[in-house]
Order: C-alpha cells, then structure tokens, then sequence
C-alpha cells in the first residue's frame, strides 16, 4: 500500500493510518528523478509501507490468458458502513452516564435551604441551578450530553475519513493515465487495500467511478456519476444533523417551560387574604420573588447549555464539508485528467465526437437540473416546516403567557377588592364613632353646668 506524503514531512516518523505502525519517511521524499511512469512534478510524492497490513484481501492471480480471467474473482464490491451517523443507542448510553455522573459531581455542592443568596460561593450557585427545577434540567442536561456523545463519534468518523486521503489510491506504477487496458489494475489495487480504510467516502467512490469506467468506457458519464455521489454524500451528511438541530431547538424550549411553570407556582403562592398581618404580606413577596429567580435559572441554563452546543456542532459541520470538498476536487483535478476513454484518439469520426460530446452535456445538464428541483423541495420543505415549528412554539408561549398574565390579574383583583372592601369597614366605622363625637359635643354645648361651692363649717361653727 502506498501513502501520500507532503514534503514538509520528510524524515519525520509517522502512524500508518492503515496497521497504526510507526514509518519513518524518506529523506529525498522528492529529490529523486521521476521515473518513465512516475507523477508530474506537480504531484504529491509516496512512499511505501513495508509492514503488513491487517485485513488486506489477497492478491488476485497473476498470469495471462483465460485461466487467469476466470480465476480472478468477481468484484462485488463490499459493505459500506454509515460515513458520518454514529449508533444511536451507544451515543443515548454515553449521554445518560454523562448526565448521572455530572448530577453525582455536582449534588455535594448544593447550598442549604437557610442559606442567602449572596453568600452562595460559585459551585453551589451551579449546583442549585441544575437543582431547582430537577426534572426539566435532568432533560435539559441529558440532551446536551447526548449530543456532545454525537459529536464525539462523528468526530471519530472525520479522523477516519481524513486518514483515508492520505492513500494513494491512483499510483502512478500503475500508468500515468486509466484506461480501459489498465483500469482493472487499478480496481484491484483498491481491493487490496486494507478493509478500515477502504471503506471510506473516498476510496468507495473513486471505486464506484473506475467500476463504471470499466464497462462505458466513457468519461462524461463518469463524471456526471461522480457528480450525483457527491450530491448524494452532502445530504448523507447534512441528515446527520438532524438530530442535533432538534436538541439545539429542544434545550432552550425546555428552560422556557421551566420558566413557565416556575411562573406558575410563584404566582399561584401569592395570598393578600390577611390584609391585618404585615409581614404575612411581606413573607409572600419574597416568596413569588423567589420562585421568579428559580424560574429563570431554567431558561439561562438552556440557553448556556444551547450555545455550548451550538459552536461545537458548527466547527464539525464546517470540517465535514472541507473533507467533502476535498474529494471533490481530488475526483476533479487528479482522476477525471487521468481518465483516457479514447475519444481524443486522432482519425476518428468528429461528428460521433461532437454527438458523444452534446449527449454527455445533455445528461450532464439534465442531472444538473434534477439535483436543483431535489435540493429546492428540500428547501422548501425545511424552511416550511421551521415556520410551522416556530409558529407552534411562539402560540404555546403566547397562549401560556396570556393565560398566566390572566389568572395574575384576576387574583389581583380579588385581593384589591377584599383590601377594599376591610378599608370601607373601617371608615363606615370611624365615620359612626365621629357622629358620636359630633352629638355629645352638640349636646354638652346646648347646656350649662353649675358649679356650686359648698361652704364648711369650722371648728366653732362658724364660717
């Protein structure tokens, strides 16, 4: 097997991506002449392993003739695994043990019940976020780890698709250009190659183009089949975040339903019934205040937990589509050149040239335009169903909103009435009490009062 190497790395020791072997890359990676058969300068430089490389199909017979035609077996190609979807089941298991190990890490940290606010120091301020409301964030938390367990295996599934370019899957020993004398050479040359490795977006396609290129003998509709397989890899990929865009949208929804039930209870813990008692009132206050923060603790967990997801998910993306890319323009610039179907073979017809010609432009063009209408449906269906989904979710919250915003005004109310309805009491009685006054007053007012002295006898008696 032979691998590519770029000439920076000369003398360098490197991993076989293929048997994890450490090689040591020559030091005149590219000072040696090219040989008859050899790349243009222009071309990456190889070098060859010498270790052996685990399951790597035997090679096919080799000699002449019909014996060896039949004794060559047939191609069927192998099974390819998912390039980019990671097992659902084992990515939910390392999310829920991630969960129930944070929650673990984290419940030793919670403050007590009679402590302040204030004099939370920063890991209980963290531990009583992700226990105020349990439920809602043990889901909030939940998803967040199973979607980084997604990412984590997708990560895993890049490093090998990127392990993957560095093979030389077109050497040059066997012929600067395909054609159809060689073309199984190179066919053979991809079998022999290690299974791990051969089962990559690159190699299945470029195996896929030269199988083609065997029977048509025709290079426009290789690349028009190269073509379509990119397209077809692009939405493999784009549909593997599907489930990471529904936890994206998820986590934050979750911390606004925390938020509305959290709302719920603080207004629903409000009570004016006792006007008399003073600190009554006050110990309510601080309730509904303090079932306020509890319910935004849900919302800004997931939010955090939602733009900690989100970069992640995108930096992948974004790689994902520079390794696509990569291979398209590997297809473009190295085999498609490489491919010689005969067409430019001096002598021949030119108008059955110019005819295979517009016929490849035509086929060409009506894949184009097939490719476009697809990805607009897609479109189209993706942005209507994002307008359904934030038409629905922006309903239930307006609808709970309202309905909170309601039942608060309805309960004020009916508190303002009762204090109303003490305070009337209690000046209908002060106004009886000063009538009262008044007619006591009036009366004391129409009368005299006589004061008279009573004289006392001495001790003689007399005056």
């Amino acid at each position: 097997m032979s691998l590519k190497a770029e000439p920076e790395w000369a003398g360098k020791v490197v991993r076989c991506p293929g048997c994890n072997t450490k090689l040591q890359i020559p030091e005149n990676i590219g000072g040696t002449p090219p040989a008859a058969d050899a790349p243009s300068p222009g071309a990456a430089p190889s070098y060859s392993s010498s270790a052996p490389l685990p399951d790597a199909a035997p090679p096919p017979p080799v000699g002449g003739g019909l014996d060896s035609f039949v004794q060559r077996p047939e191609r069927l190609g192998w099974k390819e695994s998912d390039p980019t979807n990671p097992n659902g089941y084992l990515s939910f298991a390392i999310g829920v043990v991630l969960t129930i190990a944070w929650f673990g890490i984290v419940y030793p940290f919670q403050a007590p019940a009679a402590k302040a606010v204030a004099e939370y120091s920063s890991m209980e301020t963290i531990a009583n976020v992700f226990f105020k409301h349990f439920l809602i964030s043990f889901i909030n938390t939940m998803f967040f780890f199973w979607a980084a367990a997604i990412l984590y295996l997708k990560l895993g599934k890049l490093k090998h698709q990127r392990e993957a370019l560095f093979l030389d899957v077109l050497p040059a020993e066997l012929g600067r250009e395909i054609n159809g004398q060689n073309v199984g050479s190179f066919i053979d040359h991809l079998y022999n190659m290690p299974v791990r490795l051969r089962d990559s977006l690159m190699v299945n396609r470029i195996r896929k183009a030269l199988e083609l290129f065997e029977v048509r003998q025709n290079t426009p509709d290789v690349g028009s089949m190269m073509s379509s397989q990119s397209s077809i890899d692009g939405a493999r990929i784009g549909g593997s975040y599907i489930m990471l865009k529904a936890f994206l949208w998820a986590i934050p929804l979750m911390g606004f339903i925390g938020t509305v039930i959290g709302l719920s209870h603080a207004i629903g813990g409000m009570s004016f019934a006792n006007m008399d008692d003073v600190s009554a009132i006050v110990g309510s206050i601080s309730a509904v205040t303090s079932g306020l923060g509890t319910a935004f603790d849900a919302t800004l967990l997931g939010l955090v937990l939602a733009v900690f997801l989100n970069f992640p998910m995108n930096a992948l993306a974004k790689n994902e589509d520079e390794m696509l890319n990569e291979i398209d323009a590997f297809c473009n610039e190295v085999l498609l050149p490489r491919l010689n179907d005969g067409a430019g073979a001096g002598g021949g017809d030119v108008a059955a040239i110019a005819d295979s010609v517009m016929r490849g432009l035509a086929g060409a063009q009506k894949e184009f335009l097939v490719d476009l209408n697809e990805l607009s449906k897609r479109m189209n269906e993706y942005a209507s169903n994002l307008d359904k989904r934030s038409d629905a979710f922006q309903q239930v919250v307006t609808k709970e909103f309202i309905n909170n915003t309601t039942q608060m005004r309805t309960e004020m109310q009916e508190s303002l009435k009762d204090s109303l309805k003490v305070v009337t009491q209690y000046m209908g009685a002060l106004e009886t009490g000063v009538r009262g006054l008044n007619t006591v007053l009036k009366e004391l007012g129409e009368k005299q009062i006589l004061v008279q002295q009573v004289k006392k006898k001495g001790w003689f008696g007399r005056d």
